[in-house]
């Protein structure tokens, strides 16, 4: 199988997810595929709508839970990140073949946490909508220093938590339903591309309460 990733990365990192419920990868894309998506990115950015909580008839826009802007991606129209929909394909597939997930959909935004957004401490999931397996984020913030803000937050099952900040290329897997996390205040603008794969497509997720 010709993949993006060699397949002693992928397992080494379905280890790391199936004993630890999350995953940190560096370097998670190669240049020429950030450097494309990051351009998209830019380009988008007057169409970001302002982020909410909740989903269907629970949706609401709260400032003081989170301060993201975001635009949902559309793989029929948004053709121009072919590439990075082929290595969601792979992705998917081998969390499937390895994992045995049985993922069979996703859902991803871009996301823009201008200076002083953050996000409380929450999990991905919904109380009516409870498909989202593996939340998969990738930072796009060049030149990111300590100081910045805009770190997240996991929270462990001892009760501890550690920071994880947002560099360029760095990617962070975990499972929707049972790792906590938060988005720390930024002090500058932090961009990522965070979505989810799920058990069932979205629309009928409301199907599996």
């Amino acid at each position: 199988m010709s993949t993006y990733h060699s397949l002693d990365d992928w397992l080494s990192w379905m280890d790391d997810i199936s004993s630890k419920d999350y995953v940190i990868i560096d370097n998670f894309f190669r240049e020429e595929l950030y450097s494309g998506i990051k351009s998209f990115f830019l380009g988008k950015l007057p169409n970001f709508k302002e982020a909410g909580i909740g989903a269907h008839s629970d949706f609401q826009v709260d400032a003081k839970v989170r301060g993201d802007f975001t635009y949902w991606l559309d793989r029929k129209r948004d053709v121009q990140l072919q590439n990075y929909w082929d290595v969601l394909d792979e992705t998917i597939l081998i969390f499937n073949r390895y994992c045995y997930l049985s993922l069979s959909g996703y859902e991803f935004h871009l996301a823009h946490y201008p200076s002083g957004g953050h996000y409380d401490k929450h999990l991905d999931q919904f109380e009516n909508r409870n498909n989202r397996m593996i939340s998969m984020i990738i930072y796009l913030n060049d030149d990111w220093k300590h100081g910045d803000g805009g770190e997240l937050e996991i929270f462990e099952k001892n009760g501890t938590s550690f920071l994880v900040q947002p560099i360029g290329a760095r990617c962070v897997m975990f499972k929707s339903a049972v790792v906590p996390h938060a988005v720390l205040k930024a002090h500058k603008s932090r961009f990522s591309l965070t979505g989810w794969l799920l058990y069932q497509p979205s629309s009928v997720g409301t199907l599996f309460v």
